[in-house]
């Protein structure tokens, strides 16, 4: 079975073009947390747990953000393999609505009141001076994340995938290149530490959103109509909400729990906040293949059943499903052989080392569950609108199990970090029968497209 879901060649092409480009951006925004993790860890460790504290702001943000351009992913891909551009344009002026009001929320947030926000995530006086110095200029990016990301989404749906990755892939190694600028304050500029970071990352915004701006209006791309940005279109509103509404709700099941995690352990004092971190920050680079494969996949799967091929949807969706417990596996591998390295590239104390370490090979195995839930779950059951099962499973996974655990193990139990760590790695692993039972069942094989008027 392994071996066939390489057989189709039209499948893989069509995968293979937007999956690399797709995991590549994944990879590029990963990238900077890791770039910001490795130079302010190189300063002091406190200034790398407390931006990784001060980030989990714009990490709830960016579950709201990414609940509107997933719905605009999935309607999106299955209105663009029947050739309607006009409502692709609809939803693009919807998204830039729902994502332009949120960035303005979290920026004011970020801005204003920093210190009531990391006050949430650490009571270590410290981390909190030094997360509030990050927010007060970070917050300004926020405020055009929301925008740039739904023009980069209605590029990745419309075939100009590559274009997204080049955007990112310059910007980000431009925020990394002025990391090193700022933090260290190399070439003139003052040593900025924490504060360097978030600075970094306010100017590769603004070239990002640009560009992308800038892209729309290129042959071929599309731009979206000022007339339809102040339009409502009714019964596509209606299609929206239905799809989006249980993908907000489990991106901000998602979105909190993880941030709650990252709030557990960050009471649990600084070696624990600083292994966290930086297990955190490989987790997400370590996701970025799956993660392409997941979007990529949902694209393709989606863009047959909007065409009305709903057997050749479902097929393709079952080689996905095989291909994400292939991922698990490799996804694992790959974690157990960075471990040693990062160990001992970091500069922690002995007690965040020991923590780091442990750390890594619970969430080696925490990566086989990560990846077939977010390919099938994230991918397949999107691409037909299937999108309430996840907040079900949120629900039950990661709140009802993982953070009641997690919590009472580390305030109640007094547990060690480490297993309380691995009650934060239960859901993923947990919720793999329950995700396979529900795939079988096929539920997502479904046309979401409406006759509209094409352009």
């Amino acid at each position: 079975m392994v071996q066939g879901i390489f057989k189709d060649k039209e499948f893989n092409r069509r995968l293979t073009r937007l999956a690399l480009p797709i995991a590549l951006q994944s990879l590029m925004l990963a990238s900077v947390a890791a770039g910001d993790a490795i130079m302010l860890g190189r300063v002091e460790q406190d200034s790398m747990a407390a931006v990784s504290l001060a980030t989990q702001v714009q990490f709830i943000q960016n579950m709201i953000i990414g609940a509107a351009t997933a719905t605009v992913t999935i309607l999106g891909a299955q209105y663009w393999g029947r050739g309607d551009k006009t409502t692709v344009n609809d939803l693009f002026c919807m998204s830039l609505k729902l994502c332009g009001g949120a960035s303005i929320l979290f920026a004011i947030a970020c801005c204003f009141f920093p210190e009531l926000l990391m006050t949430i995530f650490t009571n270590d006086p410290d981390l909190i001076r030094i997360g509030v110095g990050y927010l007060q200029i970070a917050g300004v990016s926020y405020l055009l994340t929301g925008i740039s990301q739904c023009y980069l989404t209605i590029m990745k749906i419309t075939e100009h995938a590559s274009r997204t990755a080049l955007i990112s892939t310059a910007t980000v190694l431009m925020n990394i290149g002025l990391n090193a600028v700022f933090i260290f304050g190399l070439l003139g500029a003052p040593a900025m530490g924490a504060r360097g970071a978030a600075l970094a990352t306010l100017i590769a915004r603004i070239i990002e959103l640009v560009w992308a701006v800038c892209s729309s209006y290129q042959h071929g791309f599309i731009h979206p109509d000022l007339k339809r940005l102040f339009r409502r279109n009714r019964l596509l509103s209606k299609d929206f909400r239905k799809c989006a509404l249980p993908i907000l709700g489990a991106s901000l099941f998602w979105g909190v729990g993880f941030t709650s995690y990252t709030a557990i352990i960050g009471h649990m004092g600084s070696d624990a906040a600083a292994a966290n971190s930086v297990a955190a920050v490989v987790r997400d680079l370590v996701c970025c293949l799956c993660n392409g494969i997941a979007s990529a996949g949902g694209i393709v799967v989606g863009n047959e059943l909007g065409a009305g091929n709903l057997s050749k949807g479902r097929e393709y969706g079952q080689r996905l499903a095989v291909m994400s417990f292939v991922l698990g596996v490799l996804s694992t591998a790959v974690v157990l052989l960075v471990t040693g390295p990062v160990v001992k590239f970091m500069i922690l104390t002995e007690q965040a080392r020991q923590y780091l370490t442990w750390m890594m090979v619970i969430m080696a195995v925490y990566m086989i569950g990560r990846c077939v839930n977010t390919v099938i779950i994230n991918g397949i059951f999107g691409s037909g609108g299937d999108t309430m099962f996840d907040m079900y499973s949120l629900a039950v996974m990661m709140w009802g199990v993982a953070i009641p655990l997690a919590f009472a193990g580390a305030f109640y139990f007094h547990w060690s970090p480490l297993l309380v760590y691995a009650c934060t790695c239960l859901d993923e692993v947990g919720k793999i029968p329950w995700v396979l039972f529900h795939f079988r069942r096929y539920k997502w094989v479904k046309d979401l497209t409406r006759q509209t008027q094409k352009d």
